[in-house]
């Protein structure tokens, strides 16, 4: 069955509702015409991740019309999987609230919940989302009544967490618990950089110089741990020991080429919707020229833990430890080692 696409050039369909997510990394489209109104979860080149019938409006008929679909029309529910089988009135008022992770969103309806676009939506394996007026499981929607239990917790907890990064002095009290943990764990604080531009999520690095017997400097991403990153939960069965973390790197040289690495990483997740952990890697995204520990390394390894460098746990944020990960440089021929 064909994904079900816009045909707004056409003039045959309205676009009602356009929200993107805080970090840039999907926009929720919602359109409607005469017949029905669906949802779609698309990133910014215009894939489509998810995408969910909302309501008909009008008689639902026995089955799914395949040239109305293909057509790029928004499909009608049929009769047995939808609680309005004689169709409903166009939409309300809708809203739009982000998952923590910016990868999935719910969406609402005159502040009643009318469907969720997880993260792990996916149209080629038959999860398009969940929606209010859905009956059953059918490519179109899945009924959110049977998954709620579930979802209610994440929906509850993006909410709270939106409310409270909204907040006055949400992030400066937050860079001060990490940065008094790095106090603890590193030393006196050096020089301080934001990292983050104009764009969320907000990070910065902090340089701790050498300091009680340690003769190198440690570089420390703050900030990364402030929001889960997305995807954890589609690869760990228990993902509230790794939707949190930060990166670290050490040197003996200029700081300042070090840092780099961080500014590089330290958004990656949210705008490129994944995640990092233990025994990830990254390829240096430039020339090998200008890698900035020297051209002969491509790119960097995650290590949870690393022989020689201070222990950085002890740190917890939204009821959740948070990980640093150390970064190690890499040549080529290492990079395409931890791949295979």
């Amino acid at each position: 069955m064909a994904i079900f696409r816009s045909a707004s050039g056409e003039g045959q369909t309205e676009v009602v509702l356009t929200v993107g997510s805080p970090y840039g990394s999907r926009t929720l489209v919602v359109e409607r015409d005469e017949d029905a109104s669906v949802a779609y979860l698309c990133s910014p080149d215009g894939t489509v991740h998810g995408a969910v019938w909302l309501a008909n409006h009008r008689p639902a008929p026995e089955a799914v019309d395949p040239a109305r679909v293909s057509s790029g029309l928004p499909p009608v529910m049929p009769a047995p999987n939808t609680t309005h089988p004689a169709g409903r009135r166009p939409l309300g008022e809708l809203s739009a609230l982000w998952f923590e992770e910016g990868d999935g969103m719910a969406l609402y309806e005159d502040d009643d919940l009318l469907a969720v676009i997880p993260g792990w939506a996916d149209m080629g394996r038959g999860m398009p989302g969940y929606a209010r007026d859905a009956v059953g499981e059918t490519p179109l929607a899945w009924a959110l009544s049977e998954a709620l239990e579930g979802l209610a917790p994440r929906i509850s907890n993006a909410r709270s967490y939106w409310l409270w990064r909204q907040s006055q002095g949400s992030w400066p009290s937050f860079q001060q618990f990490v940065m008094s943990h790095l106090d603890r764990v590193l030393g006196p604080a050096g020089r301080y950089w934001d990292v983050s531009g104009e764009r969320l999520p907000t990070v910065g690095v902090t340089e701790r110089p050498p300091y009680a017997g340690r003769a190198f400097t440690v570089l420390s991403t703050v900030g990364m741990s402030c929001q889960r990153m997305p995807t954890v939960e589609q690869w760990i069965d228990k993902p509230d020991a790794y939707a949190r973390i930060e990166l670290a790197v050490a040197t003996r040289d200029d700081p300042r080429e070090a840092a780099l690495l961080l500014v590089w990483l330290s958004q990656y997740p949210w705008h490129q919707v994944t995640w990092l952990g233990h025994g990830h890697t990254a390829k240096w995204y430039h020339e090998p020229s200008t890698f900035p520990l020297g051209p002969e390394y491509a790119g960097v390894l995650m290590l949870a833990e690393q022989p020689g460098m201070p222990r950085m746990s002890g740190f917890t944020f939204g009821g959740e430890g948070v990980r640093w990960l150390w970064l190690v440089p890499v040549t080529a021929r290492q990079l395409d080692e931890h791949r295979h």
